[in-house]
């Protein structure tokens, strides 16, 4: 599994956000200047996560974005699995993926499935709050 850009960047800017602990709305700029990420990439993964609801987002004058829930009630999975798409290791794990023949007599699927929940398990298992006081060792 490679993690995108887009992936590292979503989840650079939900900590960003988490970090200034702020009820007002960020401007675009600054989130852009602390993160080092260019305004116009920042915009369609902003786009992406206004859209999804995992933040909210206000135009124009003391207008900027802002979290919709705690950090601590953001997964690092679901930052991902929205930016990137599924997390699944293989394709035959993927909802959408058509069923195998070899499904029954596939000695490396239980190895797969097994590796793909531990996959799972960890990003879905760290937060926000996680990655901002460095507890998820």
């Amino acid at each position: 599994m490679l993690v995108s850009t887009k992936g590292r960047y979503a989840l650079r800017v939900m900590i960003d956000l988490a970090e200034q602990n702020s009820d007002r709305y960020i401007p675009l700029d600054e989130i852009a200047d602390r993160q080092g990420i260019s305004k116009k990439y920042l915009e369609i993964i902003l786009k992406t996560l206004v859209q999804n609801k995992l933040l909210k987002g206000l135009r124009g004058k003391g207008g900027g974005y802002m979290l919709t829930r705690t950090p601590a009630e953001y997964t690092v999975g679901e930052i991902l699995e929205l930016t990137e798409g599924s997390l699944a290791v293989v394709s035959c794990l993927l909802d959408s993926a058509e069923p195998c023949d070899n499904r029954e007599k596939c000695l490396t699927l239980p190895m797969w499935t097994r590796f793909d929940k531990m996959l799972h398990d960890f990003f879905f298992h760290i937060t926000l709050e996680d990655l901002l006081t460095g507890n998820f060792q």
